[in-house]
């Protein structure tokens, strides 16, 4: 898979894909706006072409070079996807122009991904007032280049407890995120919704539904949108009171609750909060609530560097021990044989 240079990008594209039956028509001068997108080692190549593939659209429906964008890599060489697809790069690390929109492409090894020459070119571009963005979990980069800056961002939902244990920084649980100076999403078919919100700030409403339409994107979905529901909608609705349970054991993973807490965030006595959650989930607290836990250890294990015995203070158990015949009885192995 292959991808042109950006001086071309966009007349190879019409010369390839000609005006059909769907067109939007813009009125007056347009001014094209260039992307880069940093593709790093084992990036995402779902994450990646949802973000490219609208622009691409734009400027098909509209017949108009709205969007250039080229593709850059440490080296210059063929970057390869965590897929084990390679795409071609049309640059290294060389400076692109001020205006210039980069987003980082990450996916899989997101702590070590960029090196100190892509960190320092990152900040360089940030430093000359350049656009930042980023996918999956490109915010990792950012982070590490220091660049976030309070400015609050979002990475997969799957490295969210590690993004908050290496930076302390917490990452939205929201699909994507429009900062102030910088714009990320959880990656997958998100970077979607997020170039549509792009579109619609560059060239209005009507353009970027027409995008959506093209994409067979039938719902578009704001930014706000939670990336994974332990609870899903309609439970939600039906029983407002187990979310509410549910959302404060989620923000409660070092320091469990207790179940008089939970009985009280619930609304009613603690018997009667073990009988209805048992009945909508088919769990007791204290095994949905392990449950959460655990699954944020294995996340830790995973992402992060962190010794198993913060790992399990991180979690809320109070011994290596405990934590360790936990996790087994959850998984099947103990958290060293995972790790």
């Amino acid at each position: 898979m292959t991808h042109q240079p950006a001086r071309d990008s966009f007349a190879a594209t019409s010369a390839i894909i000609p005006r059909g039956v769907a067109h939007v028509a813009l009125a007056g001068p347009v001014r094209t706006r260039e992307f880069a997108f940093l593709t790093l080692p084992r990036f995402t190549l779902l994450a990646f072409s949802s973000a490219v593939d609208p622009l691409r659209i734009a400027n098909q429906l509209t017949q108009r070079p709205l969007y250039h964008w080229r593709v850059v890599s440490l080296d210059g060489l063929p970057a390869e996807s965590s897929a084990g697809i390679r795409i071609e790069a049309d640059q290294g690390l060389v400076p692109v122009g001020r205006d210039t929109t980069v987003i980082v492409c990450s996916g899989t090894d997101a702590t070590q991904a960029a090196d100190r020459k892509a960190l320092a070119w990152l900040r360089d571009h940030s430093r000359r007032g350049g656009v930042l963005g980023a996918v999956c979990t490109g915010a990792y980069t950012l982070a590490r280049a220091g660049l976030l800056d309070g400015d609050a961002t979002t990475v997969h939902w799957e490295n969210q407890a590690a993004f908050r244990e290496l930076f302390d920084i917490e990452p939205l649980q929201q699909i994507y995120v429009m900062g102030r100076r910088h714009f990320s999403c959880a990656g997958g078919e998100a970077g979607v919704d997020m170039m549509l919100a792009l579109i619609a700030e560059d060239h209005g409403q009507k353009l970027a539904d027409a995008v959506a339409e093209m994409c067979l994107h039938s719902r578009r979905r704001e930014a706000v949108t939670t990336q994974k529901r332990v609870f899903t909608a309609p439970m939600r609705v039906r029983n407002p009171d187990i979310a509410r349970v549910i959302a404060a054991m989620q923000v409660n993973i070092a320091t469990p609750l207790e179940q008089e807490a939970l009985a009280r965030v619930f609304g009613k006595t603690t018997r009667h909060l073990e009988r209805t959650f048992k009945a909508v989930t088919g769990q007791t607290p204290k095994s949905f609530y392990l449950g959460l836990r655990l699954e944020q250890a294995r996340d830790l294990l995973a992402e992060t560097g962190m010794s198993i015995l913060d790992v399990a203070i991180a979690t809320g158990f109070n011994s290596r021990g405990s934590f360790t015949k936990s996790f087994r009885r959850c998984f099947g192995q103990c958290p060293t044989q995972f790790r």
